[in-house]
């Protein structure tokens, strides 16, 4: 059988990577495949680097619709980037019959639900294992693997930059602001790192993870999303003497009601394998009725792990390219004529325990005030340590740290605004999540 042709756009760091693997692996890629699988075309507007990636083994363009227009063309490789050119270029590639791998995820998580339906009419696959957590196959293991279970929840460690800062943090006892730089400098965070620190790169692969896990639409504009750019070394030392770990979670979790879609820092139990991946790894947990609990962990960013995802991609296509459109594994897990209606939750629907951090006057009567006042929301407490009293000009005043059980976003947030106005409250309550992920 003749090879796949593949046209690349973009020839950065992915794309560099992709076109290395499919080069350095292509026999073994053959032998996998049945056929062989070949970049043909690359465009890039830099069409220097793009000739000293790959010299004289693909035509180079600068212009990225001569790519879709050559009929040569099976497979078109998105790697841009963004919600822009990107999703024009891939709706473009669709309509002209092409197949289309992306490691884009925030293209998908906002415009998902229209590139797919897209892909449908057009009877072509839209692949895009390598838009979440870079070289762990979540996606395949989601779509394909766990497919017996009915899946409960899915949480991760989902932004590498993200888990390296608060590693970092609790490492070193550094604020945010000072990691941050560091990070920066090494690297492992962007000259403009919002999309990463406040959360969204992570929301946008949540978002993703939670349309395969449930068979919902993607809904990323319903998603909550906070980022770290608030936490303070005080609770990262605090939840170690607590016996947890503060990470950036996505998290996707089936309710009755419907499905609960957030992205926050969250205190996990030490003794859970994902409150020790460090760094800027990545780590998935997939909870199954079947199955239990299953973990993947691995590089989720980077030249050649997230090329390994891309190349999976291309040889699944090179697979089921020939196949009736029936007969393939649907992009989101389930049927599109069987998705499920079940609505994302509003935040204040959300079931989660609670950490929070009280700065207040070392004062007979305030623990029993605070307490009261969970008590007549229905809130339970698990534990209360009260730290030694500090000596300030205006007196003393002491941290109260307090771990509750299972509530409501909307009854924790109705009993912090009567504890905030409290007089003996001296500071705004910090409050963060916590999951056990058992």
């Amino acid at each position: 059988m003749r090879p796949v042709r593949v046209g690349l756009l973009g020839i950065g760091t992915v794309g560099g990577g992709t076109f290395t693997v499919l080069k350095r692996n292509q026999e073994e890629i053959r032998r996998r495949a049945g056929r062989g699988i070949e970049i043909a075309m690359v465009a890039d507007l830099n069409t220097e680097l793009a000739q000293k990636v790959v010299g004289d083994a693909a035509q180079i363009v600068s212009d990225a619709r001569a790519v879709i227009a050559n009929p040569d063309i099976d497979v078109v490789v998105e790697l841009i980037g963004g919600y822009g050119i990107a999703k024009a270029l891939v709706l473009e590639a669709i309509a002209a019959g092409k197949h289309v791998v992306t490691a884009n995820k925030a293209l998908l998580a906002v415009h998902g639900t229209e590139i797919f339906a897209a892909a449908r009419d057009k009877g072509v696959i839209v692949a895009f294992e390598a838009a979440v957590a870079g070289g762990i196959p979540i996606i395949k293991a989601l779509r394909e693997g766990l497919t017996a279970n009915q899946v409960q929840w899915v949480a991760g460690i989902i932004n590498g930059t993200t888990n390296f800062i608060l590693s970092e943090m609790r490492d070193k006892g550094l604020d945010f602001d000072v990691v941050l730089k560091e990070a920066q400098r090494l690297g492992y965070a962007e000259a403009d790192p919002t999309f990463d620190i406040e959360g969204v790169d992570a929301a946008h692969k949540a978002t993703l993870l939670s349309a395969i896990a449930f068979g919902i639409p993607v809904q990323f504009d319903k998603a909550h999303v906070e980022g770290i750019t608030q936490l303070s070394a005080t609770d990262i030392k605090y939840a170690e003497q607590l016996g947890y770990r503060i990470k950036l979670l996505g998290i996707a979790r089936r309710r009755d009601q419907g499905i609960e879609l957030r992205t926050h820092p969250t205190l996990v139990p030490m003794k859970r394998l994902i409150a020790n991946v460090e760094g800027a790894m990545n780590a998935v947990l997939v909870q199954g009725d079947a199955v239990g609990t299953t973990m993947y962990y691995g590089k989720g960013a980077g030249s050649e792990p997230t090329a390994s995802a891309v190349v999976a991609d291309l040889v699944d296509i090179a697979r089921l390219i020939d196949a009736a459109p029936a007969a393939r594994v649907p992009s989101l897990a389930f049927q599109p004529d069987a998705m499920s209606a079940l609505p994302i939750l509003p935040l204040e629907q959300v079931v989660t325990s609670f950490y929070l951090r009280l700065r207040v006057a070392d004062k007979a009567g305030v623990l029993a005030k605070i307490t009261g006042i969970l008590a007549d929301e229905g809130i339970s407490i698990d534990a209360v340590i009260q730290r030694e009293a500090d000596e300030v000009s205006e007196g003393s005043q002491t941290d109260l740290i307090i771990l509750t059980h299972d509530t409501t976003e909307g009854g924790m947030n109705q009993a912090l605004a009567a504890m905030q106005a409290l007089p003996t409250v001296l500071a705004p309550i910090v409050k963060l999540r916590k999951e056990e992920l058992a």
